[in-house]
């Protein structure tokens, strides 16, 4: 996610450098060939924006007004908009509309496992104790009903689980983290214990008192924590594959730990996984030659936390030095970051389970996935998006079919995966990074010799190595570069699929020849949410048709269909970096951001849409300088769970002086639906 104007105790500057030198066709470049086409943006940005074109931005023959059988025409049963929007706010709290209220829920340091050790806010506790305690930067969440496993959809008892993307360091010790500059060159390792424990995964059970409220449900055998140092294994493709092999699994077929999750997505056959997204900022490597399987994700000599310099010869932090140690591959962790990057499958009903990384669904930074609606005999496929400036988005379609009564993760180990190629018509192509594809292996076969951006690219062994060289493999095969594509959704009603790209400061630059300063969607500063359907309604389908949904923007900014405007924002919808997406149970579509503290949008917020009419209103606004990110309800609709990341100040507890990662609950007052 946008992790921009934060505090630099929570990461460092470097966070998410631009590693896409390929040249590959930008989607600004698309966007401005579609001129004389259908949507398009107006507003003090699409001024700009048409000064410089002579036109707009064009969008897709999508009819919001039909009465075809894909969008049921109208108006959507269910998608009404009933609340009244709330205003921007840059208050510490959260704001809700009226008849609604708002309360945190299990913030960083809960305990939940283990001793369950309480949480002390002088920032005492132990390594230990955080690997039994709820992590910190809440992101992704999901409830699954107690009773999913036999069918039910229970909204008063859950498994809450969700990802623990990062760490605030001033935050979780007690005097700030120890700096290797002031403690001859290394840091106590229980500090870095502590930061490990405190990534992950969080598995929450949870029950609805008869009162309305909810609490955990103690000593649980479902509570668990997975953190930065759980043994895993890996499966699929690239299992086993020799740029795996590690001192702790010199046949590449386990790992340890999960990093930086954002996103998620629940499998068809009750599953949860977990993205790996800005995972390379946790290793180092001193090589003077990185491998290209560093050079693209950009693994550098210096990493964010430097647990490499922990005070301590245990090969569970020395991991983390990526450098060309010992005699061989098995005798270093030389491959260790090539173990990071997957999609991790936790099943969060079977606590003595391993997770599982699925590498057949490619190796990048994944934001999250989302499955289409999964039917009786035919494929699953999910989708996903790589959170980076002028990356990509990816499909994978499994070879297997789908049956409801034998499915599980077996399903993502074999299949097809595909990147996504938007074209200048409206139209789209999914083009496979398969070496028994003809039409890749053909420009694998061209490639071989060349420069590829800033890898001289010598061909693929296999097709492990095509998908540990996922992004390179995106390059070659010619998709089209993004504004940073994160959370996708998948309309329950229409099948249509849609993506933020939350936002592109550097369009324009890095050398790519199609861009324009001054163009406001080239320096792209605010954002837009894409969407497409499938070809036939098939989302197996190598071919679609695309459109964008909205323009994020100031007041005045609109997004217009036909010559007429679909979208106008103003008081009660600007926003900015949409980032989070999620389709609730009854089709209304929810849209979280993380972009700029700054006047007209102020502390970021969360929006309904509705998916065929495009209303968009205000619901949510988080406390100051977090990011509202990770939304789910309860299959009756009406208790909703809201994530709340990096707060400042004393969030959400004004006694303690620690801000403190939680999740929101949200109901009405009423006891009514959410959103209605």
């Amino acid at each position: 996610m946008a992790k921009h104007d934060l505090d630099p105790n929570y990461l460092d500057p470097n966070y998410e450098p631009v590693v896409n030198h390929s040249g590959n066709a930008s989607f600004a470049h698309v966007l401005q060939a579609r001129m004389q086409r259908r949507t398009l943006m107006k507003g003090s940005v699409g001024a700009a924006l048409a000064s410089v074109m002579g036109m707009g931005i064009a969008g897709c023959s999508f009819t919001d007004d039909s009465d075809d059988s894909r969008t049921g025409g109208g108006a959507q049963s269910g998608t009404e908009l009933g609340f009244k929007p709330v205003a921007v706010s840059n208050e510490n709290r959260v704001v809700v509309p009226e008849g609604y209220s708002a309360r945190s829920f299990v913030p960083w340091g809960t305990p939940i496992t283990g001793n369950h050790p309480e949480y002390r806010s002088d920032g005492t506790n132990t390594g230990a104790d955080q690997e039994s305690q709820v992590g910190m930067h809440h992101d992704g969440v999901h409830f699954f009903p107690i009773d999913q496993k036999t069918g039910g959809n229970s909204s008063t008892e859950g498994l809450l689980v969700m990802n623990h993307e990062y760490i605030n360091q001033s935050a979780l010790h007690a005097n700030g983290p120890t700096k290797p500059a002031d403690n001859d060159g290394v840091r106590p390792v229980d500090e870095v214990r502590k930061e490990i424990a405190a990534h992950g995964v969080s598995v929450i059970h949870i029950r609805r008192a008869t009162d309305g409220t909810w609490d955990i449900v103690s000593r649980s055998p479902f509570n668990r924590r997975i953190t930065g140092n759980t043994e895993m294994d890996i499966r699929g493709p690239v299992r086993g594959y020799s740029k795996l092999a590690t001192a702790f699994s010199p046949s590449g077929t386990e790992t340890r730990g999960t990093l930086n999750n954002c996103a998620m997505g629940p499998t068809p056959w009750g599953t949860y996984l977990a993205a790996e997204e800005n995972w390379h900022g946790y290793f180092a490597t001193s090589d003077t030659e990185r491998p290209r399987e560093y050079v693209r994700h950009g693994v550098t000599d210096s990493s964010r936390y430097d647990w490499e310099l922990a005070d301590t010869d245990a090969d569970e932090y020395m991991r983390f030095n990526v450098s060309t140690i010992g005699a061989s591959a098995t005798d270093d962790y030389r491959n260790e970051a090539n173990t990071y990057g997957y999609m991790v499958e936790i099943d969060p009903f079977t606590p003595e389970s391993k997770p599982q990384k699925r590498t057949a669904l490619g190796r990048f930074g994944h934001e999250g996935v989302i499955f289409a609606p999964a039917r009786e005999g035919e494929p699953v496929v999910c989708y996903s998006g790589d959170d980076a400036r002028f990356e990509y988005i990816y499909k994978f379609v499994s070879s297997r079919p789908y049956n409801a009564a034998t499915a599980g993760g077996y399903l993502l180990d074999e299949g097809t995966l595909y990147v996504a190629r938007f074209n200048d018509d409206g139209s789209g192509d999914w083009l496979a990074l398969d070496l028994e594809n003809a039409d890749f292996a053909g420009k694998v076969a061209a490639a071989e010799g060349t420069m590829v951006g800033e890898i001289r690219f010598d061909g693929f062994e296999n097709q492990a190595d095509v998908l540990v060289n996922t992004r390179l493999a995106a390059d070659i095969a010619g998709a089209t570069t993004m504004d940073r594509p994160e959370w996708g959704a998948v309309d329950p009603k229409t099948g249509d699929v849609y993506f933020t790209l939350t936002n592109n400061s550097n369009r324009g630059k890095e050398g790519y020849d199609d861009v324009n300063a001054a163009n406001p969607i080239v320096e792209n500063a605010t954002g837009h949410i894409i969407r497409w359907a499938e070809a036939g309604g098939d989302h197996a389908a190598t071919s679609f048709e695309w459109d964008i949904f909205v323009f994020a923007g100031e007041q005045g900014t609109e997004t217009v269909v036909d010559g007429e405007a679909a979208v106008t924002l103003d008081d009660t919808n600007i926003f900015n970096s949409p980032d989070g997406l999620w389709f609730d149970y009854n089709g209304r579509l929810w849209i979280q951001t993380d972009g700029s503290w700054a006047p007209p949008y102020q502390n970021n917020m969360m929006l309904a849409a509705n998916p065929v009419t495009r209303e968009i209103k205000r619901f949510f606004v988080g406390p100051r300088n977090c990011e509202v990110t990770g939304v789910v309800t309860t299959p009756d609709v009406k208790t909703m769970f809201v994530n709340i990341q990096h707060p400042r100040g004393n969030w959400p507890d004004p006694s303690e002086d620690r801000p403190r990662d939680a999740t929101v609950i949200v109901t009405r007052d009423d006891g009514g639906v959410i959103g209605a």
